[in-house]
């Protein structure tokens, strides 16, 4: 009997969880290991290699009528890999940001959901909404306001802005690399990761975040 799409999608949630755990976890006890920052350029190879994979299977005629866009996409995917690099040394910037980011990706379905409504963009995407973009700020600057009550027990206002920022940038990365999609006319860069696609599907929401990140804290 074949697993159910949910179920994949919940046994990989549980093993990338595990992971970043086993990450974060070696920063406290192994800090010269820098785990995070190497899971974080692994993670940003694997996008990379699966993107380049998918732009080699696309018809040479596709390729030339978007060489710009494709060619700009992988250099912006080696300008996140340096991000990573950087950004990977402060593991609890990391975490803060993907609260943030998962807390949007979440909150951006939960609200389509429930409200539906209309479509952001449906060129690009069939699914996104305005209600989900909207959900998806509510709940990233929650996550965001979360994480400096849990770290000081003070609510901090620039939080707040963050938060909202972070996850407006993480879904218009959705939607820049659902772009990259629509016009390779495929749904996922790649199974790597069961149930959720490909890295690249899984972490489209750091396209903007970590180049920007990187640019503050650089």
């Amino acid at each position: 009997m074949k697993t159910s799409n949910t179920k994949l999608r919940i046994i990989t949630g549980i093993a990338m969880l595990a992971v970043l755990a086993v990450a974060f976890v070696s920063e406290i006890y192994l800090p010269k290991w820098h785990a995070v920052r190497w899971l974080c350029m692994l993670i940003m190879c694997g996008a990379i290699v699966e993107t380049i994979k998918r732009l080699t299977e696309t018809t040479r005629e596709n390729f030339h009528k978007n060489a710009v866009l494709f060619i700009g996409f992988i250099a912006w995917l080696f300008v996140m890999l340096g991000s990573a690099y950087v950004v990977g040394t402060r593991p609890w910037i990391i975490l803060w940001l993907l609260m943030i980011i998962v807390g949007a990706d979440v909150g951006g379905w939960l609200f389509g959901k429930i409200f539906g409504g209309d479509k952001m963009w449906p060129q690009l995407s069939e699914h996104k909404t305005w209600a989900g973009q909207i959900g998806g700020i509510i709940c990233g600057t929650a996550m965001s306001l979360m994480y400096g009550l849990l770290g000081t027990d003070i609510f901090m206002p620039e939080l707040l802005w963050i938060g909202i920022g972070v996850s407006l940038l993480s879904q218009y990365g959705d939607l820049t690399a659902s772009l990259i999609k629509r016009k390779l006319n495929i749904k996922d860069f790649g199974n790597t990761l069961p149930g959720h696609g490909g890295i690249m599907d899984r972490f489209d929401g750091w396209i903007y975040v970590l180049p920007l990140i990187w640019f503050i804290i650089g």
